[in-house]
């Protein structure tokens, strides 16, 4: 409009008749293509709890954004071919002296209840987060206009955007302040709003989640009307839904069925993954009193483990076995080999730590729902005289259980965090993080300087010190790169896999597609 400031009159009054006869006729072209159609199912292979549905309780978990690319949106987030897309915000700029960034806002945009989004909703969500690290980081949040918001560090911190845009945390993600206050934190589990594509319907706890299209999503109108979510834990259940068509996708086969869906012309195989990699924690290693506290003992169950058997036996070969926890294509990361598979080496060093014969070890505490890695595992430690009990636990009991730091024995963990070699290790290498059981001295130390080094360089070096240390002192054991194949029905023309390399679920969601009937 500003456009028009100074033109003659007459010329405004004759383009607009022509303006509205072709935006009338667009309008109606681009409504008759873009309204969402259809309903899309997807078997989920876990349980999804109701403090998904809030960002501001996500921390060190990947499988959260299954929901929030659904009903939230962020700031800055990931997107195809952005691993930091501005969002929310249309832009930002940071200050010369590295310690405030601040953001433009998309203007004019609702909620799913009709509440306009502005700065006040970003500071309210960022409070709200959970993230120690980086609430300690941020001294201030300023909202500058409705349109503008400021954060402010007490000391330039080079991560800041990876903690913020991408997805190690919700600090980034929004819900509407004028809501959640009317609600309250269990109310809006029970009826979150957001900004998504998609809004919140039902859920049926343990069953269904079920959303549908919001059709004024700022970047795009979804494609499908409606998505269901349905929680299958068992793979064989899930296969035998996808071939009857009671679902489109099935996550996380197992071998046998993943087999089974290669063989079937009806369906197709997709492999999925590579951010996530398995390790094995020993959580006693800190006890002086343990055996695992004597770093040969840790380094003979790491020799003990044929990593590229697992892969073949649990993702058909396509994991890819792994030295170090920091995945190879992220920002610092130190190209580790992994260890090989020496059984007799790994007896030799329990002989030398004191245990000719082996020892008891106690439990293992596998991640659900990946029991029959975790049973692989406790045979392969057997094998060297390292003898174990596998755990099997549900979830969300076993998160509550490894975050209360009170379980023994070993822990079959895996880590998906986001940005680069720093923000991957923030939750289990640092002594103060969320899911350390101890920590080094001088691996706390070092991880402390380079968290304020500014110098690229520098920073490499000391990240890549870190790195070199946990694997000579074999901190923890990783296993391998994850990558796992999913069913995918004869109805999807998308299924928005890897769409954002590596994410390995469906999204951004208002980019799956049904065939056309």
């Amino acid at each position: 409009m500003n456009g028009n400031r100074g033109r003659p009159a007459i010329t405004v009054l004759l383009v607009i008749p022509l303006l509205i006869t072709l935006l009338l006729g667009l309008g109606s072209s681009a409504a008759a293509q873009a309204k969402p159609e259809g309903e899309m199912k997807w078997a989920l292979y876990v349980t999804i709890s109701p403090n998904w549905f809030d960002p501001g309780e996500v921390v060190g978990q990947l499988t959260p954004f299954w929901v929030l690319y659904a009903m939230h949106d962020a700031l800055v987030k990931p997107m195809p071919g952005n691993h930091m897309t501005p969002s929310l915000a249309e832009s930002w700029t940071v200050s010369p002296d590295g310690r405030s960034y601040e953001f433009k806002l998309r203007e004019g945009l609702k909620f799913h209840n009709g509440d306009p989004f502005t700065a006040e909703d970003a500071k309210f969500s960022f409070h709200r987060a959970k993230g120690k690290l980086i609430q300690e980081k941020v001294k201030e949040v300023t909202v500058v206009s409705p349109s503008r918001i400021r954060y402010t560090l007490h000391e330039p911190w080079p991560d800041f955007m990876s903690f913020f845009g991408t997805v190690v945390s919700g600090a980034s993600w929004v819900v509407p302040k004028k809501y959640f206050e009317q609600v309250g934190a269990d109310g809006f589990k029970k009826h979150p709003v957001g900004l998504g594509p998609y809004r919140f319907v039902s859920h049926a706890p343990g069953i269904e989640l079920v959303m549908e299209a919001f059709e004024g999503y700022w970047r795009k109108m979804p494609s499908v009307k409606r998505v269901v979510f349905k929680m299958v834990p068992e793979s064989t259940t899930r296969l035998a839904m996808l071939k009857r068509g009671e679902v489109d996708i099935a996550y996380l086969l197992d071998v046998p069925q993943a087999q089974e869906v290669k063989r079937d012309p009806n369906l197709k195989l997709a492999f999925s993954g590579g951010i996530a990699v398995f390790f094995m924690d020993f959580l006693e290693q800190w006890d002086p009193k343990s055996p695992w506290h004597d770093a040969r003992v840790r380094k003979a169950a790491s020799l003990a483990i044929d990593r590229k058997a697992l892969s073949d036996a649990e993702t058909l070969g396509a994991s890819k076995p792994a030295g170090n926890f920091v995945p190879p294509t992220f920002e610092f990361a130190l190209p580790i080999e992994p260890d090989r598979y020496d059984p007799a080496r790994a007896k030799q060093l329990l002989a030398e730590a004191g245990f000719p014969n082996g020892f008891d070890a106690g439990e293992l505490h596998q991640l659900p729902p990946y029991f029959s890695l975790g049973e692989a595992i406790v045979q392969y430690l057997g094998t060297v005289g390292i003898r174990m009990t596998m755990r099997p636990m549900e979830r969300a009991a076993y998160f509550t259980a490894l975050a209360s730091k009170k379980l023994k024995g070993v822990c079959v963990c895996t880590s998906a965090l986001y940005g680069n070699a720093a923000s991957r290790m923030s939750q289990v290498i640092p002594s103060d993080g969320a899911w350390a059981y101890g920590g080094h001295p001088d691996i706390d130390a070092l991880y402390k300087q380079q968290a304020r080094e500014t110098d690229k360089k520098k920073r490499a070096a000391t990240l890549h010190q870190i790195q070199r240390v946990v694997h000579e002192r074999t901190r923890i054991a990783p296993i391998y790169e994850y990558i796992w194949p999913s069913g995918i029905g004869p109805r999807v023309e998308e299924p928005a896999l890897m769409l954002i390399n590596p994410y390995p679920w469906s999204a951004p969601l208002e980019e799956v597609r049904l065939k056309k009937r």
